[in-house]
């Protein structure tokens, strides 16, 4: 078995990096970790592990990056306590996300799905165990 021990970081790269942080720390309520003049904005998911915070990082599309011809990134999951689970489905659909259900293939989680700004799929998931 190999040393990885955790993923540290999702890099997006986002069309409009003011409209996405709204949705990634307004919406979502990650904090943002990276300093005011920063190229790219990092926003913590959750609690460090081993010293390394795992984190969201959105970075503008430079002018001379083509345009997406479709969704390269499968999704990004997000966990929630079993408490906290029903409360956030219902917070996120009050703010007009079209929530989609989903089924897990193996493990006993519940899940439900949403688009960031820029189509990102993103999945808040909570343990069933």
């Amino acid at each position: 078995m190999g040393a990885i021990r955790n993923l540290v970081e999702v890099v997006l790269v986002v069309e409009d990096l003011e409209r996405s942080v709204r949705f990634y720390h307004d919406i979502l309520g990650l904090e943002v970790i990276s300093p005011p003049r920063a190229p790219a904005v990092f926003l913590r998911v959750g609690a460090a592990t081993a010293g390394i915070p795992p984190q969201i990082v959105l970075v503008p599309r430079p002018a001379d990056m083509p345009l997406s011809t479709g969704r390269r990134l499968h999704h990004i999951g997000l966990s929630v306590s079993s408490e906290d689970y029903e409360t956030e489905r219902a917070r996120l659909a009050t703010a007009g996300f079209a929530l989609r259900g989903g089924v897990h293939p193996f493990m006993p989680v519940d899940a439900f799905y949403l688009d960031d700004p820029d189509g990102n799929e993103i999945e808040i998931a909570t343990w069933r165990g």
